[in-house]
């Protein structure tokens, strides 16, 4: 099966795809179902959800991803030049092993939370535009100005989301209603 035939074609769901398509052989689960499974399957609210593509900028909704683990994942598949929204309630991350992504893909980081002194340690020196702010409205208006066409803007908190939002799913659609009002 060709990974042009999936849904989403992301380096994280291409390693999903690669792990779950053992499990049909050993069940004896036949290739055809799994290969209609792949082409027509669809992502979960804010894990890497494509929002509005605005001015050839892509906008991507990855709430979920509240460790640095989940946004290292949402970093490397993107394969475009990076517009970060990031922070919120550090629970001791190690944003330390995000440096090499950020170094190759992000031209700019907005932190989006009160308290963001270890974000700006980490990355103040990796990117030429690093910017602090507690409103959703104003982190999108942000990125808004500072991407390009063929860039991504993408949320992706690394962190909990509870210093400014309810939730993560609360973040992800105060994200989603803010492209939308650009």
């Amino acid at each position: 099966m060709s990974i042009s035939t999936f849904a989403l074609q992301t380096n994280f769901n291409v390693k999903n795809a690669m792990a779950n398509s053992t499990l049909p052989d050993l069940m004896r689960v036949r290739k055809e179902i799994v290969r209609d499974c792949m082409s027509d399957f669809e992502n979960e609210e804010h894990r890497l959800e494509n929002v509005l593509r605005i001015n050839g900028v892509q906008y991507i909704n990855d709430a979920k991803a509240v460790n640095t683990n989940a946004t290292f994942y949402a970093l490397d598949s993107v394969e475009k030049v990076i517009v970060w929204i990031v922070g919120g309630v550090d629970k001791g991350n190690d944003f330390e092993s995000l440096l090499p992504l950020v170094n190759e893909k992000v031209k700019a980081i907005i932190c989006l939370g009160e308290n963001n002194h270890r974000l700006i340690e980490t990355f103040g020196s990796t990117v030429d535009f690093m910017i602090e702010t507690t409103d959703m409205s104003e982190a999108v208006k942000i990125a808004y100005k500072l991407s390009d066409a063929g860039e991504v803007v993408l949320l992706s908190p690394g962190c909990a989301s509870y210093d400014l939002f309810e939730n993560f799913e609360d973040k992800g659609k105060q994200f989603k209603q803010a492209v939308r009002k650009l």
